[in-house]
Order: structure tokens, then sequence, then C-alpha cells
């Protein structure tokens, strides 16, 4: 989704370079991000961050974890970042980075993260758009690029086509998941449901009563 550019979120992302990091500066940190953290630990990365609640959530309940939020968009990153700003200042496990998705690997190297989140991605449903979906076999070479033997893609989704569609691409692919990875309906299921961290489109989908689809992948 495309969000309408906002006149102020330039000049905020100039003035807290702390905690977003451009493409330029991005390319840089390849190899040395952990510099950026306080603390050495496992680095996981979202792709497409939206509006930012679910990286930042994770990164509160998690601070023996070091997180990334990635987005292409400047006022999707602006916002995101700005919103965890006021909400909770500059974590110390939690940066923005305001990148490509499909070149990960310019950012990081070979097993620098551990994981992958892909969450509510844009579908698109076209065939002719198959390419731009987050789990073609273009992105998931980028992915296997920069994660170690085992790290693992986790996705969720709405959308009924996306899901069956990203499993038959991680399988094309080699990756490869267990019954206990995946699930039909997220929300229906006690024990998938435990600790899961809500996106703004998840909590929408859900008041509509529409089913999550979730799955772990693993290299």
């Amino acid at each position: 989704m495309h969000l309408r550019s906002k006149p102020w979120a330039k000049p905020w992302l100039e003035a807290h370079t702390d905690l977003v990091i451009d493409q330029e500066h991005a390319q840089k940190l390849r190899g040395h991000w952990q510099e950026i953290f306080d603390q050495d630990q496992p680095i996981h990365v979202e792709i497409g961050s939206g509006k930012g609640q679910f990286i930042m959530e994770m990164a509160k309940k998690n601070p023996h974890i070091n997180y990334i939020g990635m987005e292409i968009q400047e006022t999707a990153v602006a916002i995101a970042a700005r919103k965890s700003f006021e909400a909770v200042g500059i974590l110390p496990n939690l940066r923005y980075l305001y990148g490509n998705g499909s070149g990960v690997e310019t950012y990081f190297e070979k097993d620098e993260i551990q994981k992958i989140y892909l969450n509510f991605s844009d579908p698109w449903p076209k065939s002719r758009h198959e390419s731009r979906r987050l789990t073609y076999k273009t992105f998931l070479s980028s992915y296997r690029a920069v994660l170690p033997e085992g790290g693992e893609v986790e996705f969720k989704t709405d959308n009924r086509h996306l899901f069956e569609y990203s499993l038959v691409s991680f399988m094309d692919f080699g990756m490869r998941w267990t019954p206990e990875d995946y699930t039909l309906d997220l929300h229906a299921d006690v024990d998938k449901v435990e600790g899961n961290v809500e996106t703004e489109y998840e909590q929408k989908f859900m008041a509509l009563g529409q089913p999550i689809y979730k799955v772990k992948a693993h290299f």
C-alpha cells in the first residue's frame, strides 16, 4: 500500500538519524550492525513495517533481541519511527531502515541476521505482478543470502491465495516447515496464538472475522 506523502516526513527523518538508518548509511553498516545497538545479540528484521506497531511491541517484549523495521516508503518509515519515538523514545534494541526489501543482501552480510518477518505484505494478485510478491523466488534468494542455515522467515497474511502461493514458493525453493509451524486460523489456535504480537492490519481483519494465516519456514 502506498501512503500519501507527508511534508513533515523528510525533515523528521533527517532529525532522527540515531533511530532511522538511510540506505547510504545502511550499506556502510553491512557486517557491522551490532555497532548501532547497545548489546551484541541476535538481529531480527521486519520487511514492510507499516505503521510500526508490531516491531515496536516485539522490541519491548524481547529486550534480548535487536530489531530492525525496514520500509521502502519514506512516509511509512517516518510514521512508524515517529510513533515509536513518541511512545517509548529510542529503545536500545530497535532501529528503522529506510531501504528496499528486494536487496537485503546489500545491507546485511551472510549470517548477520537470524530471522525475517513478513507481515500482511501486498498480495499483488495479478499474475503479471508475481515477481513483486515478497515470497517470490528472487526475494527468497535475497533472504537466504543474509540468514544462517536454519534461519527463519515468519509470514502472516489475511490473504488465502497469497498464503497458498507462499507455501508452494517456500517448498519449491527448498525451505521446510512442519505441521506445528503453520496455521489456517491463528486466533482460533490456542497453542499458536500464545505470545502473538498483532499488527494494525491484523487487528483490522480480526474485527471483520477474517482468519489469519501464518507459517514459519526455515532454510
